[in-house]
């Protein structure tokens, strides 16, 4: 076992190029000599309690760990106190020996068997690594480069893993191919199980709000300073995103701040995700006020609030009611995820006849809900009325 010198060098060479800890490989290579231990004896039964010294510029040990006892009846785990005081005198009975059991032509084969031990926990200690690395990016975003693309994922390079785009996370209309650059949002890392011939997966979005919402906190000092919050933010990837956002500073328009100077840093953003538009909203603690805010582009004339059926009834003019309501109606929907409100949209006109059918109006709750936060909007306009 002279070769076996060389062993402590090898760990240490080998922890500084994984950027591994010695103990770590240390612990991986002690029990691939155990391993190889029962296995190159070849024997029915071995000794239950192994352990094996590895230290610089000596032979590897393999020892049997019995306990004293004064009448033995497993040889494999117990040794006489006679002769456990012959081996070295001061031993009491309970006392734990460790006997050396290192074959003496324990050589070549036993070392192949430890290094796919050794190789396995070598990888899984470096897998590890990586995944404690990855999971801390979790909703963050990376860039990374497209590896491969095929009908159902998108595979991108993110440094020391891989990202997997599932098809149901691409961005509608846009297209990916080997080489490209992109930002992605990440959505979790995970382990692979008892797989550690494979890398932490990471499971990464283009759609995901977080995406925007990380974006803009790269964009803009005040996000980055606390000075301005995003509060919510609706999405429909690849067409429409609204964003609140409120000041903790009466001198800072959140807003304005979020736009940047003659449209910067919201220009960037648009740029990243393919011209999706993006509305950003002044948030108010006022539902009401908010709600109105949230169907910008359209001017809103009142909001009745009902917090019962937690409901908004919202009027604007008659020339405005498409453009509150949206194409397919996708402006109200995005408000009422963006709230998390139902919205009732009513015209001046259909709304001034509401309440002249009842005397109770609006409390009535006449009309139906055209949006809310989970469902998709169904008013029983044609297509055609709608911008």
């Amino acid at each position: 076992m002279t070769q076996k010198n060389e062993i402590y060098d090898a760990i240490e060479m080998l922890a500084k190029a994984k950027d591994i800890p010695v103990d770590t490989i240390l612990e991986a290579v002690e029990e691939g000599i155990k391993a190889a231990y029962k296995k190159y004896i070849k024997r029915s039964s071995t000794p239950m309690n192994l352990s094996v010294v590895i230290a610089k510029g000596h032979d590897i040990q393999v020892y049997a760990r019995k306990s004293v006892t004064d009448s033995v009846t497993d040889e494999l785990q117990q040794i006489s106190l006679e002769d456990a005081n012959r081996m070295r005198s001061g031993y009491e009975l309970g006392d734990i020996v460790e006997v050396d059991v290192t074959p003496k032509d324990f050589g070549r084969v036993a070392a192949q068997t430890a290094k796919q031990v050794i190789t396995q926990r070598l990888r899984d200690a470096e897998h590890g690594k990586i995944y404690d690395e990855y999971i801390d990016k979790e909703n963050e975003i990376l860039t990374g480069i497209v590896e491969r693309v095929d009908a159902r994922n998108v595979y991108v390079e993110l440094g020391r893993t891989q990202g997997v785009m599932e098809s149901a996370e691409f961005m509608p209309g846009e297209e990916y191919h080997p080489g490209d650059h992109i930002k992605v949002y990440v959505l979790q890392v995970h382990r692979n199980g008892k797989d550690a011939y494979r890398l932490p997966q990471v499971s990464v979005s283009r759609i995901h709000p977080g995406l925007v919402k990380r974006l803009f906190e790269m964009e803009v000092p005040e996000i980055q300073q606390g000075q301005v919050q995003i509060k919510s933010i609706a999405r429909e990837a690849g067409s429409r995103t609204k964003m609140a956002v409120c000041s903790t500073d009466l001198s800072i328009d959140p807003v304005g701040a979020c736009v940047g100077p003659r449209g910067m840093r919201v220009d960037k953003v648009v740029s990243e995700l393919k011209n999706e538009k993006i509305d950003i909203i002044k948030w108010s603690e006022d539902e009401a006020e908010f709600v109105a805010n949230a169907l910008n582009p359209a001017h809103v004339i009142n909001v009745y609030v009902s917090d019962e059926e937690h409901i908004c009834r919202v009027v604007v003019p008659d020339s405005q009611l498409s453009l509150a309501i949206g194409k397919e109606g996708q402006n109200a929907r995005l408000a009422a995820k963006l709230t998390g409100w139902k919205i009732d949209i009513k015209s001046q006109s259909q709304f001034n006849e509401l309440m002249g059918l009842s005397a109770q109006g609006i409390q009535q709750g006449n009309g139906s809900v055209i949006a809310d936060e989970a469902e998709d909007y169904d008013s029983g306009i044609d297509d055609d009325t709608i911008e």
